[in-house]
């Protein structure tokens, strides 16, 4: 079971992405590179969960960060946090219901690939 803190809803992320540049979290997208194409968060890094291991290390680089995680529901962000905290990472959430309650709620999103893409 999912403990409370390290899970953030629809309206909180919304709000926290409102915040001051330096008070917003990172957004990590756990899923894989189709998926991201179709669908993402404005500013996000893509590190699919089929290469996590090898690369995430390599851009979450300062283990104290305030990173939020991503998928399409929130069962691979859940698995990926979970491997992050045991790496020691402290200050990860994960997006609960993902980038489709994200959609359902209204909310923007970035569609097509971009010339950094992955």
């Amino acid at each position: 079971m999912p403990q409370a803190s390290w899970i953030i809803t629809v309206d909180e992320l919304k709000a926290e992405l409102s915040s001051p540049a330096e008070q917003r979290p990172l957004l990590l997208d756990v899923r894989e590179v189709e998926e991201w194409e179709e669908s993402r968060l404005e500013g996000c890094v893509l590190v699919p969960l089929s290469d996590f291991v090898s690369r995430v290390q390599n851009v979450m680089t300062e283990k104290d960060a305030n990173w939020v995680i991503y998928c399409a529901h929130g069962v691979r962000s859940m698995h990926a946090l979970r491997w992050l905290e045991q790496q020691g990472y402290t200050r990860l959430r994960s997006l609960a219901g993902g980038i489709c309650e994200w959609e359902e709620a209204g909310l923007p999103v970035v569609r097509g690939a971009t010339p950094e893409a992955p």
